[in-house]
C-alpha cells in the first residue's frame, strides 16, 4: 500500500525519474510549451510551479545567489535559469499561483499512451 506517500514513480529508478523530471522542467520553461504523456505532465506539474515561485519571491530581495543556486538544482542550463529569474517570474508577479496548464490531447498514435500538453499559462 502507498499510503501518504507522495509523488509518482513512473516505473524508473529514482535517478532516473529525477533526470526525466530536470529534462522536462528545463524543456518547458525553455520552450514555454511541450508535449508528454499526461502522467508525466502531472508529476512535473508542481515542480514547475514551485520553481517559478521561488524566482518570484526573488524579485523583492536585495541578493537572489540562494535562489538561483536553489533553481539550478533543477534546471539544467543556465541560460535557460536566466530567462526563469528575467522574463518569466516577473510575467507572473501579481498571479497568486497556476502557472502551468494541462492540455489532454487524447492516445498517441503506437502506443495508445494518453497525451497532454503542458505549457506556461499567459
Amino acid at each position: 500500500m502507498r499510503h501518504r506517500v507522495a509523488g509518482r514513480r513512473l516505473k524508473r529508478s529514482s535517478s532516473h525519474r529525477q533526470a526525466l523530471f530536470k529534462n522536462l522542467i528545463t524543456e518547458l520553461f525553455r520552450h514555454r510549451r511541450i508535449t508528454t504523456t499526461e502522467a508525466k505532465a502531472k508529476a512535473v506539474r508542481p515542480e514547475a510551479e514551485k520553481l517559478i515561485t521561488v524566482a518570484k519571491r526573488s524579485m523583492d530581495m536585495e541578493s537572489d545567489v540562494h535562489a538561483r543556486r536553489r533553481v539550478l538544482r533543477t534546471i539544467t542550463d543556465k541560460e535557460v535559469m536566466q530567462q526563469l529569474f528575467e522574463t518569466i517570474a516577473p510575467e507572473y508577479k501579481n498571479r497568486p499561483g497556476g502557472y502551468t496548464r494541462i492540455i489532454k490531447l487524447g492516445p498517441r498514435q503506437g502506443d495508445a499512451a494518453p497525451m497532454a500538453i503542458i505549457e506556461l499559462v499567459e
